[in-house]
């Protein structure tokens, strides 16, 4: 976690996101900031799935998707639209530990019995699904892909301000991680 830079206080915002919706972000979800009201979005904010994590920001002003792992290969039109429609120009990558998707092989089993058990599957149809998938959306290292994911926005959408992020679970605050 020394790859993280705590945002306790106003201060603690990282020079670059001064004046931006991602100062905001952290005042809202951080630091209390009381709620204004939007007409139209400021950000897209990207964040993993898991249902452990809220964001306490005010209604209208971030376009939201929700992905495992905060993966958005698979959601990049819809990044496109908030950025060509919507205008947004700025996006926050949410990652937190304690990911599922990471190393998701361990759950192999959990999600075959799960599937089978819940939706109806055949163990065959289950296991072939968990492996054509799995690896598309195996994250690694929550940290570490949420910052190859911001490099990689970056490039594809180069005029667009890209803040990586990671949410803990135990205080429910956002943290910058650290790119160098």
């Amino acid at each position: 976690m020394d790859r993280l830079i705590p945002v306790r206080k106003k201060e603690d915002i990282l020079p670059g996101y001064i004046g931006t919706p991602i100062e905001l972000l952290f005042e809202y979800h951080n630091l209390g900031r009381k709620t204004e009201i939007y007409d139209k979005p400021q950000l897209l904010v990207g964040m993993c799935m898991d249902n452990r994590k809220h964001l306490h920001i005010p209604d209208n002003f971030a376009f939201v998707i929700r992905s495992g792992g905060a993966n958005l290969r698979h959601s990049e039109f819809k990044v496109s639209y908030a950025i060509a429609v919507g205008n947004v120009k700025y996006i926050a990558v949410i990652g937190h530990n304690h990911c599922a998707m990471v190393n998701l092989v361990s759950r192999k089993d959990e999600f075959v019995k799960g599937l089978m058990e819940n939706a109806g599957w055949d163990e065959d149809r289950a296991v072939e699904h968990f492996n054509q998938f799995a690896p598309t959306f195996e994250i690694g290292n929550e940290i570490d892909f949420v910052l190859s994911e911001t490099i990689r926005l970056r490039r594809r959408y180069p005029k667009i301000k890209i803040a990586p992020l990671l949410f803990l679970v135990e205080d429910t605050k956002l943290n910058f991680i650290r790119e160098d």
